[in-house]
């Protein structure tokens, strides 16, 4: 962790070709992901909601990643991201926030805190013996509208209820601030903030086609995406990452489950010419070796890639990183 926090800013411009070796956090890792749906139950409110939870099925002790899914989309749409993370020693948990259109305002943020303070409380009891989840290192990361609201979370959005959970990290997957809907928007709309003010490490990963509008907007408009949000991170250790030709739905399965998603999937967006395997792949690698620095002091992948990013299995655009001190400078 402190070799991460203490490296100089990083910006590096994408070299062109790949490299042959590519870093091992980018294929599986070494444990076999197991998935648990956890319905919720008409007769009781706990879990506050529906469940997805993607943990390894070897005995062990795992932090927790916590994952909210985009606007309409479902949880099952990104088992492939999901698995991934889970092959390399993190429990993730899916919750299904909402079927089609979110809750206007801050409800949004309120139910997945709910979802973020029932971990301490329920999340063990759906879980093997012999998986055990340490809740001291607990990771935000969303997707589009849930990389959003994990923001939100991070930035104390979520009052009813308070957040009883110590956040530790917080992954931003192209997030983006609503869009023209005034229904869309967190109150106070999140990018009126100049700064985030949190301390927590920061990683945000955007795709360069998001801003291209395919239907009547692009799914992730310039005044709203991903570089916003990295750039009000001036408190705290950050990185930015982007897939400079892959678009805002290319994390999803090839295929997501039920004919909503799938058509959101194919048709929403601009989306990249090229497989969407390696771009799933990419995502979850940066975001494991993220934790990884962060969560186990282990910084050597995550400061691999941010000097080579031709280390990724896809073609990345400038790479920065900027430690918390040179952040508040």
């Amino acid at each position: 962790m402190t070799a991460v926090a203490d490296s100089k800013p990083v910006s590096v411009e994408a070299k062109p070709g790949l490299a042959t070796a590519l870093l091992s956090v980018f294929s599986s890792g070494p444990y076999s992901p197991k998935l648990k749906t956890v319905n919720k139950p008409w007769f009781n409110s706990f879990p506050p909601k529906p469940l997805n939870i993607v943990y390894p099925e070897e005995k062990g002790t795992y932090e927790v990643i916590l994952f909210f899914h985009g606007t309409a989309l479902s949880n099952t749409s990104y088992s492939n991201l999901l698995d991934h993370l889970a092959s390399h020693g993190y429990i993730v948990v899916a919750p299904q926030l909402y079927d089609f259109l979110p809750p206007k305002g801050n409800g949004e943020v309120n139910d997945a805190a709910n979802v973020l303070n029932w971990l301490s409380t329920g999340l063990q009891s759906e879980l093997p013996e012999n998986v055990e989840a340490n809740l001291n290192y607990v990771a935000l990361m969303g997707h589009s509208r849930g990389g959003l609201i994990a923001f939100g979370l991070a930035l104390g959005y979520a009052t009813n209820p308070p957040v009883s959970i110590k956040i530790s990290a917080l992954v931003g997957i192209d997030p983006v601030a609503g869009l023209a809907s005034v229904h869309s928007e967190l109150e106070p709309p999140i990018l009126s903030h100049d700064s985030f003010e949190f301390s927590i490490p920061v990683t945000v990963i955007g795709t360069g086609l998001g801003g291209v509008t395919k239907c009547m907007q692009p799914c992730a408009p310039e005044n709203k995406n991903h570089e916003q949000f990295f750039k009000r991170c001036t408190y705290s250790d950050h990185a930015h990452f982007d897939a400079k030709d892959y678009g805002h739905m290319d994390i999803l399965d090839d295929n997501p489950q039920g004919p909503k998603n799938w058509a959101i999937s194919k048709f929403l967006c601009t989306n990249g010419k090229k497989p969407r395997d390696p771009m799933r792949r990419c995502v979850a690698g940066i975001a494991a070796a993220f934790l990884k620095a962060y969560f186990d002091g282990d910084c050597e992948d995550f400061r691999t890639m941010l000097k080579d990013p031709s280390l990724a299995p896809i073609e990345l655009d400038e790479v920065e990183f900027i430690p918390a001190a040179r952040a508040k400078a």
